[in-house]
């Protein structure tokens, strides 16, 4: 396994992320558990959750079987460089202060997901979303609070626009705080608007980029030649693969030409990115976590990368300069 440093700062993660939002509703407890032995294994030291994933309001039923896997020992916690988020309603009843970025809620939800991970402490706390009812001023307050308590070490982003990224950094400097780790970001071969805006910003910031969704929903795992089950197999998932079939078509082939699978090209694709710290994957199987591990082998030639290019066109650029002078 290959590391890095997550943006400008000291601590070095794997280029593989290993998501778990997966496990509870598609993956069994046991199955996880393996999952994660086999990651940490495989030098994947990563992990990302959420309070909210696990999807039963109120239990952050993830959070909990990663908690349970980390009580287990041997070096668990020690090696695992920790990630989870706030923001997601937690609250079974309608009910006012139980989710979004008051300080709070932050509060809160942090003592909620320190409780279910059964650890001290979040290596990195990242804001689900942004929002735009908390100033600034009192996010940090509640954050830089829970890092002096050494309850969080980084703060990130997830799902910021550059103006956000930007606004909260400054916030932050001006209290003379570390400002953001990393934003966490939709990217992928379809969805590369964060070329425009987003990545720049972390380039300026000196940010991690964290990728979710690499593969675009499963589009760019290989979607033309497998089944039609499960995810794959819903009506929205057909629909967008007759959308963008023309383009499968062409990727699909452009990776049998290569010789590899399409979902590590979509990694590697990715990971070529300087810019770009980790992907997150989401395996359901071992077998899946132990398929995506190719894709740190895979260095894509120029011509390749070209090929990419006019199959997936990107917005043009970083902003202003893709769609003014």
């Amino acid at each position: 396994m290959e590391y890095t440093h997550l943006g400008r700062l000291g601590v070095q993660v794997s280029r593989l992320c290993l998501g778990t939002m997966n496990f509870g509703p598609q993956t069994t407890e046991p199955n996880s558990f393996a999952i994660m032995d086999l990651a940490l294994e495989a030098g994947i030291n990563f992990l990302d959750t959420a309070n909210v994933y696990g999807w039963k309001t109120g239990e952050g039923v993830t959070e909990q079987i990663v908690g349970r896997w980390l009580a287990q020992g041997g070096g668990r916690r020690d090696k695992v460089v920790l990630a989870t988020k706030v923001y997601g309603g937690m609250s079974k009843e309608e009910w006012p202060n139980f989710n979004k970025l008051s300080a709070l809620n932050i509060r809160r939800a942090c003592e909620g997901s320190l409780r279910r991970l059964q650890t001290d402490h979040i290596d990195l706390y990242q804001m689900h979303h942004v929002d735009r009812g908390a100033p600034w001023d009192e996010i940090w307050q509640a954050m830089e609070q829970l890092v002096r308590e050494g309850k969080v070490l980084y703060v990130g982003s997830s799902n910021f626009a550059g103006w956000h990224i930007a606004r909260c950094n400054e916030t932050a400097d001006r209290r003379h705080l570390l400002g953001l780790a990393s934003e966490q970001c939709l990217y992928n071969l379809t969805a590369r608007e964060s070329e425009l805006e987003v990545i720049p910003a972390c380039e300026g910031y000196g940010m991690g980029v964290i990728p979710w969704s690499p593969l675009g929903g499963g589009l760019l795992g290989g979607a033309l030649k497998k089944p039609s089950k499960g995810r794959r197999g819903s009506e929205r998932i057909r629909d967008r693969i007759e959308k963008h079939r023309d383009q499968l078509e062409a990727y699909e082939k452009l990776c049998a030409d290569l010789g590899e699978d399409p979902a590590n090209v979509a990694l590697a694709w990715l990971l070529a990115n300087p810019m770009v710290t980790a992907p997150i994957i989401g395996p359901r199987t071992a077998q899946q976590l132990k398929d995506s591990l190719r894709a740190v082998e895979i260095s894509l030639e120029h011509a390749a990368m070209g090929t990419l290019d006019e199959i997936f066109p990107g917005p043009g650029g970083p902003a202003p300069e893709a769609y003014a002078w």
